[in-house]
């Protein structure tokens, strides 16, 4: 493990799992549920020490969970559309035991009764706003990007910092890559990198595995070294599709945490490349739309973008697009992609029609999937090779 950067609050590097700091709303749904069978589960299956997932020699993985009063407890994973009913064993022991699941990093939570739970027995939660899925990992072989793998390693810093602007504490995460802290003459170039409406800026590091992704490729030569910085997307907290002004509003507001308080953290506490050709800004789904949104208006601070999954309305791009030559020459790279599944791909579609008809160069990637981190990773994957080259 590594020894804590003076230069972070907290650092999280050089492990094979971060530590996923459990959301208020898990202590919310356990709270909720004092009334229910739940909580009987949860404190037998901690005190039992039952395992959950457990992996066969054979590739299978086992599931658990002791719910003594429950009439029915069902599987359901990502890895499949099909609900799995699982058997009661001895002393209210649940379990089903799936034969083969593909490599991956998959979301599952089990079904009691109609409420749905997180694994109990699994310290991986998936970092959501309001988590209902654990995580289970299986390694690839070969191995995947987003495996952890036996190269160099960066580290993960987790900074508290006052907002002005919002007027309360916000939290950022910043990845180092490898060997960062030791050449302390070199810089680097900065990647934004936004989560989704439903989860929070510490996903992409505990459920996204981009600190792995970058480990890997620039192990392999197929990234540059770069530092990624990861907010809070969230500035006015969750706000509802319909309510225009409202969004409107937190777009704004994170616009002016990044840019007045979130890149000067990071430019006082890191070696960043100050030149937008240095700077890179992307996320899926609501952060694609903040990084387009962000971006397109902000050249002189992003010469490259990348939407994962995003959509945004054309009136707050419409400077760049009413300006296509200047938009051409300040760009590096617009990297769009969306799967053929996604709710979102008309509204991406309609996207590129309009760069098309514009004029503005631009990069766009139909893909197999839906509006899923399967999907995301890979885009991750691809759009890191293109950066800062």
């Amino acid at each position: 493990m590594p020894e804590p950067s003076k230069e972070a609050s907290l650092v999280r590097g050089k492990l094979p799992g971060l530590p996923v700091m459990p959301p208020m709303c898990r202590l919310l749904v356990l709270t909720l549920a004092l009334a229910t069978l739940v909580p009987t589960a949860v404190s037998a299956q901690r005190s039992a020490a039952v395992i959950s997932p457990e992996a066969d020699e054979s590739g299978g993985v086992t599931f658990r969970l002791r719910a003594g009063k429950a009439q029915e407890v069902i599987l359901r994973g990502q890895w499949t559309k099909e609900p799995l009913p699982m058997t009661r064993e001895t002393d209210g022991l649940w379990q089903v035991t799936v034969p083969a699941i593909p490599a991956g990093v998959w979301e599952y939570s089990f079904v009691v009764d109609g409420l749905t739970i997180t694994d109990p027995a699994n310290p991986e939660q998936k970092p959501q706003r309001t988590s209902t899925a654990s995580i289970l990992h299986i390694p690839g072989s070969p191995p995947n990007p987003w495996d952890f793998q036996d190269v160099p390693h960066g580290s993960v810093h987790q900074h508290s910092y006052l907002s002005k602007s919002l007027g309360r504490r916000r939290e950022a995460w910043v990845y180092t890559p490898p060997g960062y802290e030791k050449d302390t003459a070199a810089t680097c170039p900065l990647l934004v990198l936004q989560h989704g409406s439903g989860d929070r800026h510490d996903g992409w590091v505990t459920h996204g595995r981009a600190h792995w992704i970058l480990d890997n490729l620039i192990a392999q030569q197929k990234a540059q070294p770069m530092i990624v910085l990861m907010i809070d997307g969230h500035p006015l907290g969750m706000v509802p599709r319909d309510m225009t002004d409202r969004r409107a509003a937190s777009l704004q507001a994170f616009k002016t945490e990044l840019l007045d308080e979130a890149l000067p953290l990071v430019q006082d506490h890191y070696r960043v490349k100050p030149e937008p050709a240095q700077r890179a800004i992307a996320g899926l789904s609501m952060g694609g739309w903040q990084a387009l949104s962000t971006g397109m208006t902000r050249l002189d601070q992003f010469a490259t973008i990348g939407s994962f999954s995003g959509a945004v309305d054309e009136k707050e791009i419409q400077q760049a697009l009413d300006q296509p030559q200047q938009t051409n020459d300040r760009l590096r790279l617009l990297w769009i992609a969306c799967g053929e599944k996604d709710f979102l791909l008309d509204r991406n579609l309609q996207l590129i029609g309009l760069l098309k008809a514009k004029g503005i160069r631009h990069e766009w990637h139909l893909t197999a999937g839906d509006h899923s981190w399967p999907v995301w990773r890979n885009y991750l994957v691809d759009f890191a090779q293109k950066l800062f080259r």
